[in-house]
């Protein structure tokens, strides 16, 4: 377990049981590489079900992340480029065209399903924003966007759905298109957040790192973690903090506690 200054909270008794008991049942090796073989495929299927009702709407990114609408450049004629990683059915984009920034907006992901949702939206004219395809382990990304030319990445909750070991790779990809002292805007699942303890024996894949019912997969990152890949991938660490959060939904009677993990990270030199 990790040192107490890095995780989220204090564990209770039950909490520490439940960790103990994912324990017991491990995903296998020849389900685990299935689920990374078929990864897109569980990213499709996630969107043919759910089509873009499952996400709400992004409406809070500029309140947290205010560099999207604090402009430092000479000019304000000249547009801003922002690259939004795994942008699913556009809940992030929307919101910010809605407010009519001086922004340019390349936005992908790795289910064509989800882009087709995107480019569907009402909203969607490549004046502004080009949605595109992408598996963003790969070089994939570099067939759209050159080295050196974006402003601002958001990762929001799109890390944890990549297998572990590909973490740095994708940090390294994104480092090449940013320009130099640009930066990259995060928030994920911090370790020991509600849905963590949700997943029963036979769902956990690595450290921190589970199955979901339907294929998809999601990582809890812990401050340390997430502060050491960046920073091996080329990156200062502007900010970083647990958030926390509550989940209501009075219709439901749902009121539980969330615990995401948040920062902030400039483009350096290697």
């Amino acid at each position: 377990m990790e040192a107490t200054a890095n995780i989220s909270k204090s564990l209770t008794t039950e909490e520490l049981e439940c960790l103990d008991m994912q324990n017991k049942r491990i995903v296998t090796d020849f389900k685990a590489n299935l689920l990374e073989t078929n990864a897109r495929k569980y990213w499709d299927l996630f969107y043919k079900r759910n089509e873009t009702r499952f996400f709400k709407d992004r409406h809070w990114t500029t309140r947290e992340f205010t560099e999207l609408i604090n402009d430092n450049h000479s000019s304000n004629l000249e547009r801003r480029v922002i690259f939004e990683v795994g942008c699913g059915v556009g809940n992030f984009i929307y919101p910010l065209l809605e407010e009519k920034l001086n922004f340019f907006i390349y936005a992908c992901d790795f289910s064509p399903r989800a882009i087709e949702f995107v480019k569907a939206n009402k909203l969607y004219n490549e004046e502004y924003v080009k949605a595109f395809v992408a598996d963003v382990t790969t070089d994939e990304i570099f067939h759209v966007i050159n080295d050196n030319t974006v402003d601002i990445i958001t990762l929001v909750f799109v890390l944890s759905a990549i297998h572990p070991e590909k973490f740095v790779t994708v940090l390294r990809n994104i480092w090449k298109v940013l320009r130099q002292d640009a930066i990259v805007l995060f928030r994920d699942y911090g370790i020991y957040d509600m849905a963590q303890f949700r997943f029963k024996p036979g769902n956990k894949i690595a450290e921190n790192f589970y199955m979901r019912q339907d294929g998809t997969r999601s990582y809890y990152f812990s401050l340390n973690v997430l502060r050491e890949l960046f920073v091996t991938a080329g990156f200062e660490v502007l900010d970083i903090s647990y958030i926390h959060r509550r989940t209501i939904n009075k219709k439901e009677n749902v009121d539980v506690p969330r615990i995401f993990i948040q920062g902030k990270f400039k483009k350096s030199i290697y």
